[in-house]
C-alpha cells in the first residue's frame, strides 16, 4: 500500500502560504500537556457557556466605530479602538485562580508572529498602540471585556474563541460563526496609517455611499451619480474575497499601500481574472454596456457569486468599484476625472500629432492618444517607506493601461511627489505625472521624410482635475494638488526635477517657438443636442497689414473618450480670403443624419481644423471635442418617505430621436432606499414615453438617493436622479 504523500513546498517554507480569508483551520478544543488524572474531570474548572459581543446596529460597538450603516448581524469593528464583549461561565470567575484569554485566528494557517493568530492578554489597563483585554464589570457569572486591537493588525473577518487554562492544558470554546468579528482600518484612530483628522472628510471619504462622477470634456462637463453601496449586505464580504482570489497573504492585509496595490490590479480582470472586464470598442455583445451600471453593488455581487470577471467596465466604472472597495475596507477615498489625460505609453511627456503638408491630420504616424477624461481613484494613507512629507492622498488606477511589475495596475503614487517632480518614488509616479504634464506636439511629416515640429501646446494636457465637493454634489478644482500653475518657476522646477529622476523628454521640442503667423485662427461648436442639426464657426483674424489666403480643412470624427477615433463623418475644405486687419467668419452646418448612424457610447464628436497662409506657409491647427447633450430619465416619488413605509417611484423616458429604440433596459438604484432592479423594453417608437413604477420601503433614513439608466442598442449614457430626504421611522 503506498504512504500517503504530505505536500511539499520546495524546501522553502514548513508552512504553505496563509492567503485566503475564507478558509479555516479550528484549534483544538481541549489541549492537553500530559495525561489527567483518575478522578479529575476537566468539567470542574472554569467553562464558558456563552459569549456576547453587542453587535446590534444601535449597540455603541458599532455606533462609536462607525460601522452601524453596515447591513450585517456580525460584529464590525475599526482598528486601534477599544469594543465590548461579555463571556459568561459555568460559575463567579476569581481572578486569583482563574485564568483565560481571547483568541483571535484568520486563515487556515495561523502563526502568531505574523499577526494571524493573536491571543489578546487580560491585562490592568490597556496601552496604545497594542492588543489587550481589560475586565471593566465582574458580575455573578459573567465578565464584562474592554477589548482593543492594535492599530496595525490584518484587515479582515476573524475567528473568535475564548481559552481557559487548568492545570491539565487549555480548554477552548468551540467554532462559532456568530462571534465572528470584522476588522477595518480606522481613519478615526490618530495611530492608523489611514488617520484622518477632518471629520467632514471622513463623512464625505469613508462614510458616503453615493458619489458623483466628473466626464464629459472641460468645456462640457458632464456628472452622473455612483452607488458605491459599501455598506450593503455581502459587500464587505466580497471586497475580502477579492484580496483572496489575488492570493493576497493575510500577513500584509494591514498594510493599506499593499491593499490598496492590490485592489488596484484585482478591480480590472487582466491577468488575474479581477472583477471587471475592460471594453472600449462600443461591442457589447454578453454584458453590460459600461454606461448602463448605476452604481458597485451589482457588479460585485455578481463576482462574487459568479466568481468570473463581470463585462463590461471602462475607467469611471473601474473608479467607482475600487472607490467602493478603499470605503468598505475603511480606506478614506475618492475619484478624480483629469480633462485631456495624456496615454503616453513611454512616459516622454510628449504627444506627437503628425500632420500632412497639407495640414491633414496623419493617422498612420499618430499613435499617442489624449483622452477627453480619465477617471482615477485617490486613497488617503501615510507613506512610511516614502520621505517626510509624501503621505496623504495617493493616486491609484485600477484601470487597466500600463504593465506595472508584470500586472496591470498603478500606483498608489504620491499626489505630492507628483507635484514636485519627484517621480523616483514608487508606484508609477511617472506614468501619473505624465497623464497631466505631457505636451502637445504638432509635428509636419514632409514628402521627403523629414519632419518639422509646428507648435508646441504645452497646456491642453491635465487641464482640468477635479472631484466632488465635501458634503454636495458640486465640482472641486483640484488641479493644483497635482501640478503648479503653467509659467511659474515651481512648475519649471517640477518638471526639471522630474528629467533629472530620468522621465525622457526629447530635446527637439525644445526652444521651439516658432514666429507667430499674422493670422489667429479659433472655432466654437454650438450646444449640440443628440438627434438634431448644429453649426460650428471658424474665425480667422487678420493682425497684419497684407492680404492673405488661407486654404483650410475641417474634420469631424466619433470619438471614443479614449482620443482614438473611430469614424470620420464630416469633410469640408474652403478658401477664405482675408483683407489687412479683418476678421472673418466661417459656419459649417453639421447635420443629424450625418452623424447619428456612427455615434458611440459617448456621445462624443471630435473637431480637428487646420489652415495653411499660402502667402507665408505658415500652418494654424486647432481641434475640439464635444459632447452632445443626451435626454434624462425623469424620477419620480409618491407617498411617504420614511423608513419602513412603501413609497412608489416612477421612472419616465421619452425617446426623442427619429427612429426606435429597441432593446432598452432601464436600471433603478439607491442604497439605502432599493436595491438595484432593472426592467426591458422591446422596444420605444419615435417620440413615445415608457413608465415603470416600482415600489421601495427605504431602509436608511436622512439624505439619499435614486439613480436611474438607460442603455439601448443605439442610445446610451441616458442618466436620471433623484434626492429624497428620507425620515426616521414614526416612533410608536
Amino acid at each position: 500500500m503506498s504512504e500517503t504523500r504530505r505536500p511539499t513546498f520546495g524546501g522553502r517554507r514548513a508552512v504553505p502560504p496563509n492567503n485566503s480569508n475564507a478558509e479555516e483551520n479550528d484549534p483544538p478544543t481541549v489541549e492537553l500537556q500530559g495525561l489527567v488524572p483518575r478522578g479529575v474531570n476537566l468539567q470542574d474548572y472554569l467553562h464558558v457557556t456563552g459569549v456576547h459581543l453587542f453587535k446590534e446596529r444601535w449597540d455603541s460597538n458599532k455606533v462609536d466605530h462607525h460601522t452601524d450603516k453596515y447591513e450585517s448581524v456580525q460584529l464590525i469593528v475599526r482598528r486601534g479602538q477599544s469594543y465590548y464583549i461579555q463571556i459568561d461561565f459555568n460559575r463567579p470567575y476569581d481572578p486569583r485562580r482563574d485564568l483565560f484569554r481571547v483568541e483571535y485566528v484568520i486563515g487556515r494557517y495561523p502563526q502568531e508572529n505574523k499577526g494571524t493568530y493573536i491571543p489578546v492578554p487580560i491585562v490592568p489597563e490597556l496601552q496604545r498602540g497594542k492588543w489587550g483585554a481589560k475586565v471593566i464589570m465582574r458580575e455573578d457569572k459573567f465578565v464584562r471585556l474592554s477589548v482593543q486591537p492594535s492599530p496595525e493588525c490584518i484587515v479582515g473577518k476573524f475567528r473568535m474563541y475564548v481559552a481557559v487554562w487548568t492545570p491539565y492544558g487549555i480548554l477552548r470554546t468551540s467554532r462559532n460563526p456568530e462571534t465572528d468579528t470584522y476588522i477595518l482600518f480606522n481613519p478615526w484612530c490618530e495611530e492608523d496609517a489611514v488617520y484622518l483628522d477632518d471629520d467632514k472628510e471622513k463623512e464625505e471619504y469613508v462614510l458616503n455611499d453615493i458619489g458623483v462622477i466628473f466626464y464629459g470634456d472641460s468645456g462640457n462637463i458632464q456628472s452622473r451619480s455612483w452607488s458605491y453601496g459599501q455598506f450593503e449586505d455581502g459587500i464587505l464580504d466580497a471586497c475580502l474575497y477579492m484580496m483572496d482570489r489575488a492570493q493576497m497573504d493575510l500577513s500584509g492585509r494591514g498594510n493599506p499601500i499593499k491593499v490598496s496595490r492590490v485592489g488596484s490590479a484585482m478591480v480590472n480582470s487582466k491577468d488575474d481574472e479581477g472583477v471587471l472586464v475592460g471594453s472600449w470598442d462600443n461591442i457589447y455583445a454578453y454584458g453590460v454596456p459600461p454606461s448602463a451600471w448605476t452604481g458597485s453593488i451589482d457588479i460585485l455581487l455578481e463576482y462574487k457569486s459568479s466568481q468570473s470577471p463581470v463585462r463590461y467596465g471602462q475607467c469611471w466604472v473601474f473608479a467607482g468599484v475600487f472607490n467602493t472597495f478603499l470605503r468598505c475596507l475603511g480606506i478614506p477615498a475618492r475619484v478624480v476625472t483629469n480633462y485631456f489625460s495624456a496615454h503616453d505609453n513611454d512616459a516622454n511627456l510628449q504627444m506627437d500629432i503628425f500632420l500632412d503638408e497639407d495640414g491633414n491630420v496623419n493617422s498612420k504616424l499618430t499613435k499617442d492618444s489624449v483622452w477627453n477624461y480619465h477617471c482615477w481613484n485617490e486613497a488617503w494613507m501615510t507613506r512610511p517607506d516614502l520621505p517626510v512629507g509624501f503621505g496623504g492622498w495617493q493616486a491609484v488606477d485600477s484601470t487597466p493601461q500600463e504593465n506595472s511589475d508584470g500586472m496591470y495596475r498603478c500606483g498608489p503614487a504620491s499626489v505630492q511627489a507628483i507635484k514636485h517632480g519627484h517621480v523616483c518614488f514608487q508606484f508609477d509616479a511617472p506614468f501619473v505625472f505624465a497623464e497631466v504634464n505631457s505636451d502637445l506636439v504638432y509635428i509636419t511629416a514632409k514628402k521627403d521624410g523629414t519632419q518639422a515640429v509646428e507648435a508646441v501646446d504645452t497646456t491642453h494636457i491635465g487641464k482640468l482635475i477635479v472631484t466632488k465637493e465635501i458634503g454636495g454634489d458640486g465640482m472641486r478644482d483640484i488641479t493644483d494638488t497635482y501640478k503648479f500653475q503653467e509659467g511659474q518657476k515651481e512648475e519649471r522646477l517640477a518638471l526639471e526635477t522630474a528629467l533629472m529622476y530620468g522621465v525622457k523628454k526629447p530635446l527637439n521640442t525644445e526652444g521651439v517657438v516658432k514666429p507667430r503667423s499674422d493670422v489667429d485662427m479659433d472655432f466654437v461648436v454650438d450646444n449640440a443636442v443628440l438627434g438634431k442639426d448644429f453649426k460650428l464657426t471658424i474665425t480667422f483674424q487678420n493682425n497684419s497689414p497684407n492680404a492673405y489666403t488661407i486654404s483650410a480643412y475641417l474634420s469631424g470624427s466619433i470619438t471614443f473618450y479614449t482620443g482614438v477615433s473611430k469614424e470620420e463623418f464630416k469633410k469640408e475644405t474652403f478658401d477664405v480670403e482675408l483683407e489687412p486687419l479683418s476678421f472673418k467668419r466661417e459656419e459649417v452646418l453639421v447635420r443629424a443624419s450625418e452623424y447619428m448612424g456612427q455615434l458611440l457610447e459617448q456621445a462624443a464628436l471630435h473637431f480637428f481644423v487646420t489652415a495653411r497662409v499660402n502667402d507665408t506657409g505658415d500652418i494654424l491647427a486647432k481641434q475640439k471635442s464635444t459632447v452632445l447633450m443626451i435626454p434624462k430619465v425623469i424620477i419620480k416619488v409618491r407617498g411617504a418617505k420614511a423608513v419602513g413605509s412603501d413609497m412608489v417611484v416612477t421612472v419616465e423616458f421619452t425617446n426623442p430621436l427619429q427612429e426606435s429604440l429597441y432593446n432598452v433596459w432601464i436600471r433603478l438604484d439607491g442604497p439605502g432606499v432599493t436595491k438595484p432592479i432593472r426592467k426591458m423594453f422591446r422596444e420605444i417608437r419615435p417620440g413615445a414615453t415608457v413608465q415603470w413604477e416600482e415600489v421601495c420601503r427605504p431602509w436608511v433614513p436622512g439624505p439619499r438617493k435614486l439613480i436611474a439608466s438607460l442603455a439601448s442598442d443605439s442610445l446610451r449614457h441616458v442618466y436620471g436622479e433623484l434626492d429624497l430626504q428620507i425620515q426616521r421611522r414614526p416612533s410608536a
